[in-house]
C-alpha cells in the first residue's frame, strides 16, 4: 500500500534552464547587492569563478554537498576582499534572485501534487541543491509548492547529495513513512532511481523534460512520460 510520493525537484517538478550568462547575471547582481568600493570587477570575478570553482558544481557521482556560501567567502578572498556576513547574504539572495528566470514550473505540478494529496498520500521533495536551504524554501513558497508538500529538503542542508542514502533517508523519518511504502519519481538514473531505490523505495523515472542516460544508474520500476503518469503509477500501487 502506497503511503507518500516523493520528488525531485529539477527537470521533475521544475526545469532549470541553465545557460552561460547565469553566472554572469548572478555575480553583477551580487555585487550591486553588496554595492561598495574595493570588490573585484565582474570581469575579474567571473572568468576566476569560473577557472578554478566551476568544476565543483557539475562534477558527476559527487556525494559531499559544496558549501556555497564558504565558496563565495573564498572567491572574494582570492581578491583580498573579506565581505562580512551581512555583505555574504546580500550577495547570495542577489544572486539566487536573478537565476529566477532559469526555474520554470513544470505545467501540471500544482494539479498532480494537490491530485495526490486528494488520494491521502504524503508529499515530499528530496533535490540536490548548494544554494543557501533558506533561499530554496523560498523559491518553493514563491513556486506555490511549499504549501503542496509535507516536507522538502536540500543537499546543502544535510551535506550529502543523492545517491548518498542519509538524504532519503531524512526526508522518509520526517514524513514518518518507510521506504516500502513510498514511491520516488526523479528525472536521473543514478542520483534519483539507484539512490531511492537502494534505500528501498520504489521508483519512477520522470521523462517528461528530458531522457537521462548513465551507465551506473538503476533500472526503475516505472517510467512516467508525463505528469498524469505518475497519478496513475500511484493509483496502481495504492491498489496493490
Amino acid at each position: 500500500m502506497l503511503e507518500a510520493v516523493l520528488f525531485d525537484w529539477g527537470d521533475t517538478l521544475m526545469r532549470f534552464a541553465y545557460d552561460e550568462t547565469l553566472v554572469e547575471a548572478g555575480h553583477r547582481a551580487g555585487l550591486e547587492a553588496i554595492g561598495r568600493d574595493g570588490l573585484p570587477e565582474l570581469e575579474q570575478l567571473v572568468p576566476h569563478f569560473r577557472e578554478r570553482y566551476e568544476q565543483f558544481f557539475w562534477t558527476p557521482g559527487t556525494i559531499e554537498e559544496i558549501e556555497y556560501p564558504g565558496l563565495v567567502r573564498q572567491l572574494f578572498g582570492d581578491f583580498d576582499v573579506e565581505l562580512s556576513d551581512v555583505e555574504l547574504g546580500r550577495f547570495l539572495e542577489a544572486e539566487h534572485a536573478a537565476w529566477d528566470p532559469a526555474r520554470q514550473l513544470a505545467a501540471h505540478t500544482p494539479a498532480l501534487l494537490e491530485a495526490l494529496r486528494d488520494r491521502g498520500l504524503k508529499l515530499g521533495l528530496v533535490s540536490n541543491a548548494f544554494d543557501p536551504g533558506w533561499l530554496l524554501h523560498r523559491d518553493l513558497e514563491q513556486m506555490g509548492l511549499a504549501d503542496r508538500l509535507d516536507f522538502a529538503v536540500f543537499s546543502s542542508e544535510v551535506g550529502k547529495r543523492k545517491p548518498h542514502p542519509v538524504i532519503f533517508e531524512h526526508a522518509l523519518a520526517a514524513l514518518g513513512v518507510a521506504p516500502g511504502v513510498a514511491l520516488f519519481v526523479g528525472d536521473r538514473l543514478y542520483e534519483d532511481v539507484r539512490g531511492a531505490g537502494e534505500v528501498g523505495m520504489t521508483t519512477a523515472l520522470a521523462l517528461w523534460f528530458r531522457a537521462d542516460e548513465n551507465p551506473e544508474g538503476g533500472e526503475p520500476d516505472f517510467q512516467a512520460f508525463t505528469q498524469m503518469d505518475v497519478l496513475n503509477i500511484a493509483d496502481r500501487l495504492r491498489e496493490a
